[in-house]
């Protein structure tokens, strides 16, 4: 059980963090303090939130393969309960909401940004990449707040 409130934790801590950097933070930013500086800022923010959505996915990744382990049982060559199975079908699930939402940040981190940063510098298309990149958070966000809503089921 104790894994379990854990699972809620980061799962919570991640779904949150990317809410508020980038639903509240960064929007903010930009009304208030304009593109130009706002930009590099938001930038900042939005590494650091890759980082830190790795950290808690990794994490994340760790506890849930041992609560797939435990629901598989300890030995005794016995067939899974259908309570175990529904469990170690929910875990990986979850793990795959996780694996994706992981890849959707490191796509953001080495793919979008360098391409904002390029169409910023070379009158590139600049909407088009922040489009991406929104959907990419977008994503991530869904994510998230299904791991957390499927870890914080009973």
């Amino acid at each position: 059980m104790p894994l379990k409130r854990l699972t809620v934790l980061l799962a919570a801590l991640w779904w949150g963090a990317l809410s508020g950097i980038s639903f509240v933070a960064v929007p903010l930013m930009f009304a208030k303090l304009g593109p130009a500086l706002a930009g590099p800022v938001a930038a900042k923010l939005f590494s650091a939130q890759c980082w830190m959505g790795l950290g808690l996915g990794l994490a994340l990744l760790l506890i849930l393969r041992r609560e797939r382990e435990s629901a598989m049982g300890t030995g005794g060559g016995a067939a899974p309960t259908p309570e175990a199975l529904a469990n170690m079908q929910t875990a990986l699930a979850t793990m795959g909401f996780v694996v994706l939402a992981m890849l959707m940040a490191l796509v953001q981190e080495f793919g979008v940004a360098q391409k904002i940063i390029t169409a910023r510098a070379s009158g590139g298309n600049l909407r088009l990449w922040h489009s991406v990149g929104s959907l990419l958070v977008l994503g991530q966000w869904l994510c998230a707040g299904s791991v957390l809503w499927r870890a914080s089921k009973k």
